[in-house]
C-alpha cells in the first residue's frame, strides 16, 4: 500500500528532481490539514517570470528544487557580515576571482539560488550573458542567523550534489565557520569547523588562508 508521501509524489508535475515538502518543514501547502501537491517551477521558467517582472525585483526570492523560496530579511549583522566577506577576499583573491554577492547561481534545471557571497572563475566577461554555473564555483558562502539550519540542511545537500567543490557557513551566533568539501550525491564528506581566532585554506587557493576573525562581525559588547 503507498505511502501518504508516495501518493502525493505521483500527483507532481514532471519536473526534474522533484521534492516533497512536508508540514514540519514549515514550506507545505497545508489546507484544512491536508498535504497538496505543489506546481514545481524549472530554472528557465523562474527566470521567465523575473524577466517579465511577474516576480518583482524587490523580493528576496530563490528557486529550490522547484520551490520559490522567500528569503529571511537581512539584519544588521548579517548585512555586516556580507560586507565584511567581500572586504576579505576582495584583499586576498581579488585579482584571481570574481566575487558574487547574493545575486544567482544556476545549479540545475530546478534550482537557482542566491548565495550570500561566491567566488568565481575569471574573467568577469564570460558571465556577461548567462547566470554562473557549478562549474564556475571556487567558493560558496553563507551567513547564517536565522537561516542557519536551511543553509546546514538544504542548501548543504543542495550544494554537495550540485557539486560545489567548497562551501561554508558563517554561523554568526556561534561565532564560527563550518567548512564542508569533497561534495557527493548525499553531500559533503569532510566537514571541519573553525573558530574565532582559527583560520582555513581555500580548496582554490591551497596556498592561501584567511582567518575568520576577518569574516566576523565585531561582538555587541566589543
Amino acid at each position: 500500500m503507498a505511502t501518504v508521501t508516495e501518493e502525493i509524489k505521483a500527483t507532481l508535475p514532471e519536473t526534474p528532481n522533484p521534492v516533497i515538502l512536508r508540514p514540519e518543514d514549515g514550506h507545505a501547502n497545508v489546507i484544512q490539514g491536508q498535504l497538496l501537491p505543489l506546481r514545481l517551477f524549472t530554472t528557465d521558467e523562474y527566470e521567465k517570470m523575473v524577466e517579465t517582472r511577474i516576480l518583482s525585483a524587490d523580493e528576496r526570492l530563490e528557486l529550490i528544487e522547484g520551490v520559490i523560496v522567500k528569503m529571511s530579511p537581512k539584519g544588521v549583522k548579517h548585512s555586516n557580515a556580507v560586507r565584511r566577506g567581500n572586504a576579505t577576499f576582495s584583499r586576498h583573491v581579488g585579482d584571481r576571482t570574481v566575487i558574487l554577492t547574493q545575486d544567482a547561481i544556476r545549479l540545475s534545471d530546478n534550482s537557482e539560488p542566491e548565495p550570500d557571497l561566491a567566488l568565481l572563475a575569471p574573467p568577469l566577461a564570460k558571465y556577461d550573458t548567462r547566470h554562473p554555473t557549478p562549474s564556475d564555483v571556487f567558493l560558496i558562502l553563507e551567513i547564517a542567523d536565522s537561516s542557519l539550519s536551511f543553509d546546514r540542511k538544504d542548501k548543504t545537500r543542495l550544494y554537495a550534489s550540485a557539486g560545489i567543490v567548497h562551501y561554508c557557513i558563517l554561523n554568526l551566533k556561534a561565532r564560527e565557520l563550518e567548512d564542508y568539501r569533497d561534495p557527493g550525491a548525499d553531500g559533503y564528506r569532510r566537514k571541519q569547523t573553525h573558530t574565532a581566532g582559527q583560520s582555513f585554506n581555500l580548496v582554490a587557493f591551497p596556498k592561501l588562508t584567511v582567518d575568520v576573525d576577518e569574516l566576523l562581525p565585531p561582538e555587541a559588547n566589543s
